[in-house]
């Protein structure tokens, strides 16, 4: 390591030996990667002087790997100040010159020094003077010397306490300035590609945490994950996500042993103000995020009491729930289901486990894939255990207050659950965003409006969408447009173009719906069906589009379900009373929850008068909007 001695180095508390290339603190090894080792040997071979960023290149990575060498040694360098608990803000050990390199500022000494030589003999000549000619106590040249020095030292003092006192209040107010986080996908050390849903998932579950345990504004999993392996400095990552704070690190699981570095930093000075290191076994793993959510909320006042005692999980029942949620998120649910079963096969106490299974019945119902008069009970019946087995789960409440609704039509109770999540969990914007689609339902269109843009402030990236879609049901077109332009303006990659379809067929556009709706399937990476659409407008307009959809559906009923609604709304869209009428019928006794939204599609205004629509309007329970 071309350290400065073949012996222990010592500084502060830490000690390397380059001989074993072993860090200890206070005599205990601290855990640190080689390549982070090797850098560190170098600065302390160094120490007191620049070393630039080229020569560690040079010395560790060689010509060869160019390339990888820059995030290698960013990486390195936060590994190296994780173990040494060190600040970039203020620096105990290493010190970052910007376009210069890294100095080691600490005083670095061999850890066995050459014993004291012996002190000197006292002079005979000075003893015999001082014993000859004692100077008298009380004489006024001999006091004044003393009192100067007292009045010295208390100077001293008065200097020490007030820049300690200047430290203690400027830590204080750097945590205190920390008052929404971000926490960036960790990055994956295993080595193995495989990993990723489990790094993946303790990021979610980190998140949730830190929601859950603290005052802290936490944005989204879904903001945070478009950071994920993107090298970009934290205060553009900061201003992107619109937080005071940033929260990195890395997880490794290796047999039974995980390991999770985490490191706190703060935006606007990049000042690193909180970092720790944990290894547990992996009969533990699942405690971990709440662990170290508790710790963050503490190192930054912003701890909150929970109520909820921390079960043991079953590891492999742990896994299996983390892999559902990441299948989940990427929307493969059929593959999610079959990992929240296993989950809840392997430990039937385990309540997200249950909250996780309801969720992947009520998106099978509501994409359509699932006959909900075959499901909608065990969508309930799994969100209803969830909650039994623990009442402080937000997304048990959520998904619970959701089935109710939607399934068993109990609209006051459905939305007392939806608001029994957010007294948990305030900041739940998911359950903020559903509170908002169900006053639509029920024709409280302002209400939820104003829902919506409590959601959309608390994370302005996590469902860029809703907006849109919450305007189009209140009809709101032109609103619903110009803010799906804006969001468009931003992110040009977002899936927004059935919403704008959608408001351009409520103001009877139908030039510009079906160029929106041939935009849409070109997104959706369909683009012989957009083209397909193109074709059918040109030679017949909106009726001819419509046509093609619905032979598109009915030849799609043939192989899995199809919801009878669908249909009706487009038998409505041709006018076609008889039709339009009997599959809604059909709706109604399968118990199909797209009921709920027809009386917001202007596609039904004209059956608005017919006492057969009105009477499924009446059983369904909703505030009649005709």
């Amino acid at each position: 390591m071309g350290a400065v001695s073949n012996g222990r180095l010592k500084f502060g508390e830490f000690e390397l030996d380059p001989q074993s290339e072993e860090l200890l603190r206070d005599g205990q090894p601290v855990k640190i990667q080689p390549q982070p080792l090797r850098v560190l040997g170098i600065l302390l071979e160094r120490h007191g002087e620049i070393v630039s960023r080229e020569q560690l290149r040079a010395r560790i990575w060689g010509d060869a790997t160019f390339v990888e060498f820059d995030h290698g040694l960013n990486y390195a360098i936060r590994q190296i100040r994780l173990a040494l608990r060190d600040e970039v803000s203020e620096p105990r050990y290493i010190e970052t010159l910007p376009k210069q390199g890294y100095r080691f500022v600490a005083v670095v000494v061999d850890a066995e020094p050459k014993p004291l030589a012996e002190p000197a003999a006292a002079d005979p000549l000075a003893a015999s003077l001082n014993r000859s000619h004692p100077k008298p106590e009380s004489a006024p040249p001999s006091a004044r010397p003393y009192r100067l020095i007292w009045i010295a030292l208390a100077g001293c003092v008065a200097v020490l306490l007030l820049v300690s006192g200047s430290f203690v209040i400027h830590r204080h107010l750097a945590t205190q300035s920390i008052r929404s986080l971000a926490v960036i996908p960790l990055d994956n050390l295993s080595g193995d590609p495989n990993q990723e849903y489990f790094a993946d998932g303790m990021t979610d579950e980190l998140t949730t945490m830190l929601a859950k345990d603290s005052t802290l504004r936490i944005t989204s999993r879904t903001s945070a994950m478009q950071f994920r392996g993107v090298h970009k400095p934290m205060q553009e990552i900061a201003r992107a996500l619109n937080v005071d704070g940033i929260l990195e690190g890395s997880i490794s699981r290796s047999g039974n042993q995980v390991h999770m570095t985490l490191q706190l930093i703060r935006a606007n000075t990049d000042g690193h103000l909180w970092a720790e290191s944990y290894d547990r076994d992996l009969n533990y793993v699942a405690a971990l995020p709440g662990e170290a959510a508790r710790d963050i909320a503490a190192r930054l006042h912003s701890s909150v009491s929970s109520t909820t005692p921390a079960g043991y999980v079953n590891p492999e029942a742990h896994d299996a729930y983390l892999r559902g949620r990441f299948l989940w998120f990427r929307g493969q649910n059929e593959e999610a289901g079959k990992e929240f079963r296993k989950a809840v096969e392997l430990q039937p106490g385990y309540a997200p486990a249950w909250a996780g299974l309801s969720s992947y019945y009520a998106v099978g119902i509501s994409a359509g894939r699932m006959n909900p008069v075959q499901t909608m009970a065990q969508a309930e019946a799994a969100a209803q255990k969830a909650v039994e087995l623990d009442d402080q789960l937000a997304d048990g409440h959520l998904v619970l207050g959701s089935s109710i609704f939607v399934y068993q039509w109990d609209f006051a109770r459905g939305l007392h659950e939806v608001l029994r999540a957010l007294e948990i969990d305030p900041k739940l914007t998911q359950a903020i965003h559903m509170r908002a689609r169900f006053l639509s339902v029920l024709g409280r269109h302002q209400e939820a409006i104003q829902t919506q843009k409590t959601a959309s402030e608390i994370d302005p990236f996590e469902r860029p969408w809703a907006m849109v879609t919450i305007l189009d049901e209140a009809r709101q077109y032109d609103a619903a447009l110009a803010e799906a332009r804006e969001k468009l303006e931003a992110d040009p990659g977002l899936d927004m173009y059935s919403l704008i379809a959608l408001a351009y067929r409520g103001k009877d556009m139908p030039r510009e719906w079906s160029q929106a709706y041939e935009k849409q399937l070109q997104v959706e990476g369909d683009p012989a069906s957009a083209a397909a659409v193109r074709r059918a407008f040109q030679h017949g307009g909106r009726t001819a589009v419509i046509h093609w959809q619905l032979d598109q559906l009915l030849g799609r009923s043939k192989t899995r379900y199809v919801s009878p609604v669908d249909l009706a709304l487009l038998y409505a869209q041709l006018s076609d009373r008889e039709k339009a009428l009997s599959f809604l019928e059909q709706g109604f006794r399968e118990h199909s929850p797209f009921l709920l939204w027809i009386q917001l599609d202007p596609a039904y205004d004209f059956l608005h008068a017919d006492e057969r629509y009105r009477s499924i309007i009446q059983r369904v329970g909703l505030p009649p909007s005709y």
